[in-house]
């Protein structure tokens, strides 16, 4: 991949470029990831950045998310022992968000429950996540920048549009999942694959989405509602749950 940085809008770029210098700063490699990584790919703007800085310790993820909002003139909100943090800041006028997490892996002690986090390896964080297509990462380090790590074939079901969990519990672990899954189905005009499809009818069936707390379905909800298409959204819902 050529430099990964030019691809990109000028002020994304130059907001990153504050990224790279003080993660070398604190000795930190530092990556892009998720749906930023998933829409560049797809060549679709996206003006939310994803971090994940590979720290193997919290303080020192929390320590850049201080100093990069510092730098950018913003302010830090952080989640303490969830190893995350959004940064909120002005740049050239245009109102910016960017969410820098350390990574972690993480455990559930019951389905769709929050779930306890611990410090992981960059791999480690990128399997916890939803579907492959969100489960990659750019590097964002001076010695590999643009490096695509894609460990969980994402670039492949993009070129497929094809929505795949990682694994047989992941509706199980997060129901919420449901909800997303269609909403990026209906999004990009992609389709659900067999298995994940099947995984998804089974989950609904067993009554997952039932235990989540309400604050979590609204949140999915407004989500599904700021699409372009929401009705189509809860169209596709209704006619892949029918009969269940």
């Amino acid at each position: 991949m050529k430099d990964f940085l030019e691809q990109l809008p000028s002020l994304i770029a130059r907001v990153l470029e504050v990224c790279i210098q003080i993660g070398e700063e604190e000795n930190l490699s530092i990556f892009t990831v998720g749906g930023f990584v998933r829409d560049f790919l797809l060549g679709i703007r996206n003006w939310d950045i994803d971090l994940v800085v590979e720290s193997g310790d919290f303080k020192r993820g929390y320590r850049f998310a201080q100093r990069l909002a510092e730098r950018l003139k913003g302010r830090a909100k952080f989640h303490l022992g969830f190893g995350t943090a959004v940064i909120l800041f002005k740049y050239r006028n245009r109102e910016m968000r960017m969410d820098v997490a350390s990574a972690r892996k993480e455990r559930y002690k019951k389905p769709g429950v929050l779930p306890q986090v611990s410090p992981a390896t960059l791999e480690e964080d990128l399997r916890r996540r939803d579907f492959s297509i969100n489960a990659m990462a750019i590097a964002l380090s001076k010695q590999e920048r643009g490096r695509l790590i894609d460990p969980f074939s994402g670039k492949k079901d993009l070129r497929a549009k094809r929505i795949r969990v990682l694994h047989n519990l992941s509706f199980v672990e997060d129901p919420t999942r449901i909800l997303r899954a269609v909403r990026f189905a209906v999004r990009y005009d992609f389709h659900i694959e067999r298995k994940t499809k099947r995984l998804l009818r089974e989950a609904v069936r067993e009554g997952r989405l039932a235990g989540l707390k309400s604050k979590r379905i609204q949140k999915e909800i407004e989500l599904i509602l700021k699409e372009k298409a929401p009705m189509k959204v809860f169209s596709a819902l209704l006619h892949l749950t029918a009969g269940i």
